[in-house]
């Protein structure tokens, strides 16, 4: 008997499934995911698409939010694809439909090729932005967006914070609450500043 399964996946342990699962419509026999890792791992070293690829049987329906769940690889997408239909499970994609063997993967290929396309374009443009950045930093003393630094803005002056905590004898929480900064920027501004990392 053919079942219904799901697979969903999300990079960051702050982002949840449940919007992939909303927008699948749920009722599935049975559910599997990833949560907190990257598309970038091969799908069958995630333990939960590799629970899936060993439960699914021929006649099974897998059905995942968009192509990019199953990888951000071209090559992996499709090997992970072709892996399914050689175990005779067909492939749900939500806004897709069904990927069957020929046309299917055909259409498959080129998605994942575009997939992997606007991902490279977008390293691209975001290492031509930093170094045009760096440049205009050097030539005027600020970026292209009006900013006197590359990093983060400072959230309060870390020498006045490193002075003030030593000259009150005050604990990180206090100190966070006199500048209104959080407690892991004092930490930063503080202890990090005396025991740096070794390289």
């Amino acid at each position: 008997m053919s079942q219904r399964v799901a697979y969903y996946r999300v990079s960051t342990s702050n982002q949840t499934i449940e919007s992939q699962r909303h927008a699948l419509g749920g009722s599935f026999d049975v559910e599997f995911s990833d949560e907190g890792v990257s598309g970038l791992i091969p799908a069958l070293q995630r333990s939960g698409f590799s629970e899936l690829f060993n439960y699914v049987r021929r006649g099974d329906v897998l059905y995942v939010y968009a192509i990019d769940r199953l990888g951000r690889d071209a090559l992996d997408i499709q090997s992970t694809v072709r892996g399914l239909l050689a175990k005779g499970v067909a492939l749900e994609v939500h806004g897709l439909g069904r990927i069957g063997a020929g046309v299917g993967e055909l259409i498959l290929a080129v998605l994942a090729q575009i997939s992997d396309m606007e991902r490279n374009r977008i390293a691209e443009r975001t290492s031509s932005g930093r170094d045009r950045a760096k440049l205009l930093l050097a030539q005027t003393g600020m970026t292209q967006n009006g900013k006197k630094g590359m990093g983060r803005p400072e959230a309060a002056n870390p020498d006045e914070v490193r002075k003030w905590r030593k000259s009150n004898g005050a604990s990180i929480a206090r100190t966070a609450l006199e500048f209104k900064i959080s407690p892991a920027t004092v930490k930063r501004y503080c202890i990090d500043q005396q025991y740096p990392k070794s390289i």
